[in-house]
Order: C-alpha cells, then sequence, then structure tokens
C-alpha cells in the first residue's frame, strides 16, 4: 500500500482533514483526533493525516497534569495491543487503528508504537514506520530491536545518512555486538551507494511540525519511485571487492567487505572462506569482532536449517528442539573459547555471562557480570543481571544492591529502567517488605499500566 500525499486524496477527505486541523489549532482536541481517524480509516496511508494525528496525540498529552489523569489516560491499552498484535499477523491494516486507539491516551506507548510500524513495513508506508520507531528510539535509546528495526526503515526510505548515524550510536553503546556491527557497515555501504540519490522533504512550517520538531520528528522524505535491490548491490559490491583482492590480495578491508557481503546474502560457506582469509592475515591475535562473525556463521547456518523445519508432527518438533539445544550449546562453546582468548575484554565476559544466564547457569553468569560490570556501556546490565542472577539463586539480600545501584545510575526512564524497577519490587517482595515493594511498582504503573502485572499489582493493593 503506497502512502499518499494530500494532492492524492479525494476532495471530500481533503475537507474532513482541514477541519481536523483547524480543531487542533482551536485545541479542540478530542474532535481533531475523530476528525483524523475518521480520514485515516478511508485512506490509511494518507501520511499527513497520521503526522497530524501524531501531534495532536502530543499536544492532548501535554494538557494533561497530575497522576490520576495519566492513570486514566493509560488504562485500558492491554487488550489492543493484543488484539494488534494478533492482527499483524495476517492483517497489518487491521493492527493500525488499534494502535492509534491506544497512542490516543498515550503517545508514547513503545509497544504501540513497535507494531504501529511493524505492520506499516509489512503495508509498504515507510515513512508512517519511520514517525513511530523515532518515537520508540527516543524513549529507549539503547534499545537494539528498536534501533535495529529503525535503521532498516531509514534505508528503506533512503535516508542513509540518518540510518548511519543512528546504528553509530548504537554501535558505540553496544561495541562488541555483531548483529549492530554488521547492521552498521550495511547501512554505511547502503549510504556510499545511495548518496545524492534521494531527498528530504523540506522543512515543513506550522503547528503540527512544531510539535513533532519538539518529539524530534523533524525528518521527512520524499518516497523514491525506485527500489533497491539489496541483493543485487550486495553482489555488484562482492564482484567489486574481488577485483581489489586480486589486484591487492592484503587488503584487509575489501576481505572484510567480502565476508560480511557473502554473510549478507546467506552465502555462508564463500564467507567463511574470507573470514578465515581475515584471521590468517592478522597479525598477532585477530580482531575479536572478526572471530565472533566467522562463529556466527554456523550460528546462521542452524537457523536456516531450523527455518526448514515446517512440521509440526512429533518428528519434526522432536528435531526442532534437538537442533535448538544445538544451537544454545554452540553458542555457549564459542563464546568461552573467545572469553578465553581475550581474558580482558569485558563485553566477551558480559556477552558469556549473558549466555549462562539465559541456560540457568546462574552461578556462572554471576562471576561475569561482576566483572563486566566495569565496562561503562554495559555497566547498568551488568549490574541488573547480576542482581537477578542473585535472585534466581536464592540469595535475595545480595540481590538489592546491584539493582538500586544500577537504578541510580540510569538516566531515562525506559524499558530498561522498568524492568529494573519491577525486579527491585519483587527483590522486597521476597524480603517480605510490603510497602517498598508497591512503591516501585506504582513508579512504573505512573507512566505504563500495562507493563507487566503492575496494573493487577497496583489496583490490588488499593483495594485491601
Amino acid at each position: 500500500m503506497a502512502e499518499k500525499s494530500i494532492q492524492e486524496i479525494s476532495k471530500e477527505l481533503r475537507e474532513l482533514f482541514e477541519k481536523g486541523k483547524l480543531a487542533y489549532e482551536r485545541n479542540n482536541l478530542e474532535y481533531a483526533i475523530q476528525l483524523q481517524e475518521m480520514v485515516l480509516k478511508q485512506e490509511p496511508g494518507f501520511y499527513e493525516a497520521r503526522e497530524a494525528l501524531r501531534a495532536t496525540q502530543l499536544k492532548k498529552q501535554a494538557n494533561k497534569s497530575g497522576f490520576f489523569r495519566k492513570i486514566l489516560g493509560s488504562a485500558g491499552s492491554s487488550p489492543q495491543i493484543a488484539k494488534a498484535q494478533l492482527a499483524l499477523l495476517n492483517r497489518p491494516l487491521d493492527a493500525l487503528p488499534l494502535c492509534e486507539s491506544v497512542l490516543n491516551t498515550n503517545p508514547h506507548h513503545g509497544a504501540a508504537h513497535k507494531i504501529l510500524a511493524a505492520a506499516a513495513m509489512k503495508l509498504g508506508m515507510i515513512r508512517t514506520a519511520v514517525l513511530s520507531l523515532e518515537m520508540a528510539h527516543k524513549q529507549s535509546p539503547e534499545d537494539k530491536e528498536i534501533g535495529l528495526r529503525l535503521g532498516e526503515a531509514l534505508i528503506a526510505s533512503r535516508n542513509t545518512s540518518r540510518a548511519q548515524q543512528l546504528l553509530k550510536e548504537l554501535k558505540d553503546a553496544h561495541p562488541h555486538d555483531a548483529e549492530i556491527h554488521q547492521a552498521y557497515k550495511d547501512a554505511s555501504a547502503n549510504h556510499t551507494l545511495q548518496a545524492g540519490r534521494y531527498d528530504t522533504l523540506a522543512d515543513g512550517k506550522g503547528s503540527y511540525r512544531d510539535v513533532l520538531k519538539d518529539e524530534e520528528q523533524a525528518i521527512r522524505l520524499e518516497q523514491d519511485q525506485r527500489e533497491v535491490r539489496t541483493e543485487d548491490i550486495a553482489m555488484r559490491m562482492i564482484e567489486e571487492q574481488i577485483l581489489t583482492l586480486e589486484s591487492q590480495p592484503d587488503n584487509v578491508k575489501a576481505m572484510q567487505k567480502a565476508a560480511e557481503l557473502y554473510t549478507q546474502v546467506g552465502d555462508y560457506p564463500q564467507a567463511r572462506a574470507y573470514y578465515q582469509r581475515l584471521i590468517d592475515h592478522a597479525e598477532g591475535t585477530p580482531d575479536p569482532l572478526i572471530l565472533k562473525a566467522f562463529d556466527n556463521l554456523k550460528l546462521k547456518e542452524i537457523d536456516r536449517e531450523l527455518d526448514s523445519l515446517q512440521g509440526e508432527d512429533a518428528a519434526s518438533n522432536q528435531q526442532r528442539a534437538h537442533q535448538q539445544e544445538q544451537r544454545k550449546q554452540l553458542e555457549l562453546e564459542q563464546c568461552q573459547r573467545r572469553a578465553d582468548q581475550y581474558p580482558n575484554d569485558l563485553a566477551i565476559k558480559y556477552e558469556l555471562g549473558l549466555l549462562h544466564y539465559q541456560l540457568g547457569h546462574y552461578q556462572e553468569a554471576i562471576p561475569l557480570f561482576q566483572k563486566s560490570q566495569a565496562n561503562p556501556h554495559l555497566r547498568i546490565r551488568s549490574l541488573h543481571h547480576l542482581g537477578k542472577s542473585f535472585l534466581h539463586r536464592g540469595i535475595v539480600d545480595l540481590a538489592l544492591r546491584p539493582i538500586q545501584t544500577a537504578l541510580a545510575e540510569s538516566v531515562v526512564f525506559d524499558e530498561q529502567k522498568k524492568e529494573l524497577l519491577y525486579d527491585l519490587g519483587l527483590i522486597h517482595e521476597k524480603l517480605d517488605q510490603a510497602d517498598e515493594s508497591i512503591q516501585q511498582f506504582k513508579a512504573i504503573y505512573e507512566v505504563d499500566i500495562t507493563f507487566r502485572d503492575v496494573g493487577e499489582r497496583v489496583e490490588a493493593h488499593y483495594l485491601k
């Protein structure tokens, strides 16, 4: 479904849209939302109406005050989110109004923005996806999933400059994450290829754009009629690297680029050959990111085999479970080998600790998180998992301090901070400290009533 400009919609809907703008300017926000939703119901790809609706939602929230008004504004969103998640599978168009109904009361609702963006991407509504993902990213700037999805949407919208900048920031926050590193490389390659081939929209003037500018929604892109065929581009780039290596066999950059591109197109044997060439060429110990990328090829092959197992019979389920278990063990062995090779690399210690934690090996995870907290980029996450590891082992009193320290150092009230508060609430609950426990859940409840079961917990507390 192509996104449409105001010139491409009917005269009747244009008039309705203009009425919505007038209602917005007169601060009749409920009526403005009603009119904007009416327009989007008939023309869901009308981007300016989506942009206007988002601005109205933000202005409506800005006009609110007080704790209870926030609670009332967030109530009832969980069923809509569940319905939207279900619709996303086969009816992405139906997911859009469900998400908007949640955003009408909480325009910063992370789950609603993520589902809306996923539906928009399925429908080919790229600018709509970028609009929501930018807002979700602002709320959780270090969230890996949101960052990667926003990067993909920006590349699809041909704003490769912004994608490159965003993924570099994400890479700096997760310096040893191979997936993010690869996404950044891809964005850089796309930017090189597309430089000068896309135009940004001129900055608009008016109240809608003013509000969205305040929310860092200043990106306005013209939709390019040409589609980028990623695999064709990758194959052309591979040919360039091979030609470079024929004349410069020791060109490390060309080796690495060839390995990355072969990985991108799914030719893992060729990717493995070029990564091995890089490893053999290294003076001393190879770059840990290169080793991880080399190890990941085997994991990607297993993932591809898992994707090919479509059957739901007992034999297929058993084979799938067996391969999943093999994958977990292989990933752990690979990471342990890298940790042995790079004993001072705190990012690898964190990665290894996380794998142990996910497998339920909490005793093995604890010393790894204790060491990795010295890495400033990983400190909060390390402290969080250290506390959770103590909690899972039943050493509840020792779980308290790492979580409290992580919370004290958390600046942004993002998803990670909600998780920290929730786990601190659980720890206080285990220590029979009911008042301290409910305070943590209330802190989440005030900004996101839909987070886990905090709604039920807080409401049950007041009904006692």
